[in-house]
């Protein structure tokens, strides 16, 4: 079902494709005037719009100028009886998907309609497979050109073609993935390239996902499982924060590392494994093994090659390069035109030191774009803490300013101080930080990524 708007000034006609277009049961909304249309489009939820030539004052070209702005992808059919050449082209040149005449046959206006709604259909499929297949040559690109990155791409290039274990450290939304895709990428493997979040999987369940089980194992255990070993054939298994592994597990993986061979869950026999290992942390691994939190053995049979990715606030010259890829891929996620940021923007960005990198960055400018109307990102949209200070909230209902306030950016800018408090006194260990604020660690890492910060 479809959502169609029909414009025309004539009730007679209005009455008629509403009737027509119901038939198909699409959802079908009216408007006799350019402004009575417009406010209906203002949702962006449109599929289909049908408007007349000639709307009093205004014309249809005036709304389909505008549906266009606000909504690249729906799609609008103008209908008149007084057709002329330069109005048909200027129609096409606007973006109407057809251009019908008066006097239609019912069976002509019905083929132009279903004609449109698969094109949208068919456009808006595109637009997902292309983000799909899109997807990972965009994830293993390493944007930049600060001497640290160049330094990056340079080892991500050596180190490709040999099997080698390579670690990975940097801040959390430093693109730790990023690099593995490349490396996995360059390697011209045809093989899997296949990941697990080490402290996103609780302990009793990574186990069986990095080493598989056998039916009956344990409770809920109906059938015989692959782990991620066996799955990544001879491709690229990726260990991200690999940090995160309890003792009992870093030993496991450490067997599964230096023997080449994995047992599932209730198994008994040993299973032969191929897959290049790649790890990552956000953790200083050297320090954790001086405090006894991480094998030493574990270290440095990870540690083969290790590439370090520098923070955003080290690369500022590679912030625009972020920005514009970012701002694109927003704005064509939510189908339309990629705005611009306000010079008191720009400035804004490049003075945060962004604590959560390109993570929070991403993250950022999602919120912009959504909440942006225009073409123009004003700063105004931008979170209230990077706005810089501002005069004490109000504690009372007689404080209230008299214009009101936004309660919610209030609640988020204190709800961000307080999760980076507690990261700082923890030392960056999530589950301590975890426990310091009675937070489940996976209520932890939902708030961490919510607000882009490691």
């Amino acid at each position: 079902m479809a959502r169609i708007l029909v414009v025309d000034d004539e009730l007679s006609m209005r009455e008629f494709l509403e009737i027509l277009l119901r038939k198909g049961d699409h959802e079908v909304l009216t408007a006799a005037s350019l402004p009575a249309a417009l406010a209906v489009a203002g949702g962006g939820d449109l599929d289909l719009v049908v408007t007349d030539l000639r709307l009093g004052d205004a014309t249809g070209l005036d709304l389909l100028r505008e549906v266009k702005r606000r909504s690249p992808a729906t799609e609008v059919v103008i209908i008149t009886a007084f057709a002329t050449a330069e109005n048909a082209v200027q129609a096409m040149k606007a973006g109407a998907y057809d251009y019908v005449l008066k006097p239609f046959k019912v069976d002509e206006i019905q083929l132009v309609v279903d004609k449109a709604l698969e094109h949208r259909a068919l456009v808006a499929e595109n637009r997902v497979l292309r983000h799909r297949l899109g997807r990972f040559p965009e994830e293993r690109e390493i944007l930049g050109s600060a001497p640290a990155i160049e330094e990056v791409r340079a080892l991500v290039e050596r180190v490709a073609r040999a099997r080698t274990t390579v670690l990975v450290t940097g801040e959390s939304g430093t693109g730790k993935e990023v690099v593995a895709r490349a490396i996995h990428a360059r390697a011209g493997a045809a093989q899997p390239f296949v990941a697990i979040n080490c402290g996103a999987i609780p302990e009793g369940l990574i186990e069986s996902e990095l080493f598989g089980h056998e039916k009956g194992s344990f409770t809920g255990a109906t059938s015989a499982k692959a782990g991620l070993f066996e799955v990544a054939g001879a491709g690229t298994l990726f260990l991200d924060e690999v940090g995160e592994l309890s003792p009992a597990m870093q030993v496991k993986l450490l067997r599964a590392l230096q023997e080449r061979v994995v047992r599932r869950v209730g198994g008994s026999a040993d299973v032969p494994v191929a897959a290049r290992i790649i790890a990552a942390t956000n953790r200083d691994l050297g320090a954790e093994v001086g405090a006894g939190r991480f094998r030493e053995d574990l270290f440095y049979r990870l540690n083969v090659i290790q590439i370090r990715l520098p923070p955003l606030r080290e690369r500022s010259e590679d912030l625009p390069i972020f920005v514009e890829r970012l701002l694109e891929k927003v704005a064509g996620d939510q189908g339309r035109r990629r705005p611009v940021l306000a010079p008191e923007t720009e400035q804004l960005l490049l003075a945060w030191r962004w604590p959560g990198n390109v993570r929070e960055l991403a993250n950022v400018l999602e919120r912009a774009v959504t909440l942006t109307d225009g073409d123009v990102i004003e700063p105004g949209v931008l979170p209230e803490a990077m706005r810089g200070p501002t005069q004490a909230p109000p504690t009372t209902l007689a404080e209230l300013p008299e214009g009101g306030m936004d309660l919610q950016a209030h609640l988020d800018a204190i709800e961000r101080r307080i999760l980076e408090q507690a990261l700082q006194r923890a030392g960056g260990v999530k589950t301590e930080a975890a426990r310091a604020l009675s937070l489940t660690f996976r209520s932890l890492r939902y708030r961490l990524d919510k607000f882009g910060i490691g």
